[in-house]
C-alpha cells in the first residue's frame, strides 16, 4: 500500500453506499472493484445471513473471478465494517430502494412502458420528497439568545442566602485568627517612569 493510500476498510467505510460515479475517479481501479465487490457482497450476506465464510469465499470466486485470498480480504473488511452497517441498516434500504427503483425505470424505459416509467419516476419524486418544499431558514433572522451576567442565585432556582456578606466577614475574619499566616495583602501601584535600571533583578534571590 502507497504512503498516504486509505485502506480498504476506511475506503469502503467511505463509499460502499456511495453512488459509483460520485468515487470512480476518486479511487485506483483496484480499490474501485473491491469497493463494488464488497457491496455487492454486503448485499448477498444480507439476504444469505446463516452464510458459511466458505459459502462467501466460493459466491465472491464464482461471481466476480478473483482468487480466494482476494474473496477472504473482502470477506474481512465487510467483517470489520459489519458492526457500523448494522447501525446504517435504515441507510442501506434507502439506498437499496432507490437503485430498485431506477433499475425498474431502466428497464420500463427500453421496453417502451411510459406507464412503468411514469409510476418510477413518482414513486422516485414521492420517496425523495421532491414536490415538497423546503422552507429556507434565514440565519440572518436568528437572534443570539441575550445573555446577562448575574449574582443573583434565584435565576436557577436556589434562593439566596441570607446575611451573605456578614457570614463572609465573620468566616474570614475566624480562619484570620486560627491561621496566623493568613494575611490580608494589598497592592501598591508603581510608576514605571521611576524605574531606570531593571537589568539583573531577575540574577536577584527573592527575599520575604
Amino acid at each position: 500500500m502507497k504512503p498516504g493510500r486509505p485502506d480498504a476498510v476506511e475506503l469502503c467505510r467511505r463509499y460502499l453506499f456511495a453512488d459509483a460515479k460520485d468515487f470512480r475517479d476518486q479511487v485506483c481501479s483496484a480499490d474501485f472493484e473491491k469497493i463494488i465487490r464488497c457491496r455487492a457482497m454486503y448485499m448477498w450476506l444480507v439476504e444469505q445471513p446463516s452464510s458459511k465464510d466458505a459459502e462467501f469465499v466460493q459466491e465472491t470466486c464464482a461471481r466476480f473471478q478473483v482468487s480466494r485470498p482476494t474473496a477472504y480480504s473482502d470477506l474481512a473488511v465487510i467483517k470489520t465494517l459489519l458492526p457500523e452497517l448494522s447501525k446504517t441498516a435504515d441507510k442501506f434500504h434507502r439506498w437499496r430502494f432507490i437503485e430498485m427503483i431506477l433499475e425498474t425505470y431502466a428497464i420500463a424505459k427500453t421496453k417502451g412502458d411510459t406507464r412503468t416509467m411514469e409510476k418510477a419516476a413518482a414513486d422516485y419524486a414521492r420517496y425523495n420528497r421532491i414536490d415538497v418544499e423546503r422552507e429556507e431558514i434565514d440565519l440572518a433572522a436568528i437572534a443570539p439568545q441575550p445573555f446577562v451576567p448575574t449574582m443573583d442565585p434565584r435565576v436557577l432556582g436556589i434562593e439566596p442566602m441570607p446575611d451573605l456578606k456578614e457570614r463572609k466577614r465573620a468566616m474570614i475574619e475566624k480562619y484570620s485568627r486560627e491561621v496566623a499566616d493568613i494575611q490580608d495583602i494589598g497592592f501598591e501601584e508603581i510608576d514605571l517612569a521611576d524605574i531606570t535600571d531593571i537589568s539583573g533583578i531577575a540574577d536577584k534571590p527573592l527575599t520575604p
